[in-house]
């Protein structure tokens, strides 16, 4: 009774074995394992009976599942996976002819310059997937954060389009931005805080944001014939805004801030097709509600990945000037700050047309002024901004601060043609 108890406690203590076939490449070997053999002894194992090199990374595959799998440092050299698990799962079963597991290798130089390899732009991230799944749920771009990366439900542009010709290249050897880049801009400008501000408070709807080709663009063409640069057009007051994002040497894009001037400088042709004085003091008004947008997140506190919107759209030195010190500037002198650098601005491109700044000055001056007043203390912050024109002292309380800057400029261009 002793003797059948003792041998009872040998069987149960051996450990079983199981055949092991592996195949790789059209070879295959077949060897016995310890079913509770962990991944890294699988692995040797296969690499021994095989007789495969040193400098090939190993992957076991077993019913359809990888059972192991070699890490490769980033010295170059390839060495199995330490990890101590079993490479047969509990509860799998094997097969009394042995298990099948097939052995696939890669050369670890193969590795290396796969790697090193520059990603082809044509194709799409899983990055790039969701920022496209977002934009058709109206969020078009994260670069103003989650909260302000959207446009208004009905004040917009209805549709981005990036110039997708590769006539000025667009492969991975090319040296200008990819229309992905392109498309990602035109984003970032129709999502601008202050651009989103100028259409929703004038009730704009645009139907296409799209970019100019570089080369073959026909009006761009014409302006460069006539000694003129074109920077944009407008298209039937708003049915399309075309802007040249890129440099001339294709190299990359022109600065952003550039950008979004030109752009509300075209979104002030849908009023005004003509460079006059009544284009001059629209286009004036609209540049002081956008830089005053950003300056209300600078006075709200608001920071996007750590940094002002004002920064990110390359505008804080049109409202804080270096003289303000180090403390944040009140609300007069933010606002102050603004119509000196807009009627700044205004000076060097009416020159361009003949027009003396001193036409559109007051007009540009007395919006900023009411825009101010207009804008609540309480009601500085992320989507609590108080409507442009809806408070009112004067004789005109059913009138906007634009509207009220708009009839003014009018009355003074009908004055000047009398006199003439």
């Amino acid at each position: 009774k002793q003797s059948n108890k003792a041998n009872s406690n040998i069987k149960s203590k051996r450990i079983e074995m199981n055949a092991v076939k592996f195949s790789f490449k059209g070879r295959s070997e077949t060897v016995t394992a310890p079913e509770s053999i962990s991944s890294s002894a699988l692995l040797a194992l296969a690499r021994k009976s095989l007789q495969i090199d040193d400098d090939i990374v190993l992957k076991l595959i077993f019913k359809g599942k990888t059972i192991a799998q070699q890490n490769v440092p980033t010295n170059g050299s390839s060495t199995a996976d330490e990890d101590s698990k079993r490479a047969f799962p509990e509860g799998v079963k094997i097969p009394k002819s042995g298990a099948k597991v097939i052995v696939m290798g890669t050369m670890t130089s193969g590795i290396a310059t796969l790697n090193s390899m520059r990603s082809d732009p044509l194709m799409r991230g899983f990055d790039e997937e969701k920022l496209v799944s977002k934009a058709k749920n109206g969020i078009m771009s994260t670069f103003w954060g989650p909260k302000l990366g959207s446009q208004h439900p009905k004040y917009k542009f209805c549709r981005l389009e990036e110039c997708k010709d590769a006539s000025f290249g667009t492969r991975p050897t090319s040296s200008t931005p990819h229309a992905f880049e392109a498309r990602r801009l035109l984003e970032q400008l129709a999502t601008d805080p202050g651009v989103v501000q100028v259409l929703t408070s004038r009730e704009l709807v645009v139907g296409c944001l799209g970019e100019m080709d570089p080369i073959d663009d026909r009006l761009m063409q014409k302006k460069k014939e006539e000694g003129a640069c074109l920077l944009g057009y407008n298209t039937n007051h708003g049915l399309r805004i075309d802007i040249k994002l890129r440099t001339d040497d294709l190299n990359g894009f022109r600065p952003y801030n550039e950008l979004a001037s030109t752009l509300i400088h075209e979104i002030s042709h849908n009023w005004v097709s003509e460079h006059d004085v009544l284009f001059w003091t629209n286009y004036g008004q609209m540049r002081v509600e956008y830089l005053w947008k950003h300056a209300c997140y600078i006075l709200g506190g608001l920071f996007v990945n750590g940094k002002r919107t004002a920064s990110l759209a390359g505008i804080m030195d049109m409202i804080v000037f270096p003289s303000d010190g180090k403390d944040t500037p009140t609300k007069p002198k933010l606002m102050d700050n603004i119509c000196q650098s807009v009627v700044k601005e205004l000076a060097g491109e009416m020159m361009q047309h003949r027009l003396p700044v001193q036409l559109v000055a007051p007009a540009v001056i007395g919006f900023g002024k009411d825009l101010m007043m207009e804008t609540k203390d309480d009601s500085i912050g992320i989507g609590k901004g108080q409507r442009l024109g809806t408070v009112s002292n004067d004789e005109n309380s059913g009138l906007s601060a634009r509207e009220r800057a708009l009839a003014a400029a009018e009355k003074r261009a009908r004055e000047a043609k009398e006199e003439k």
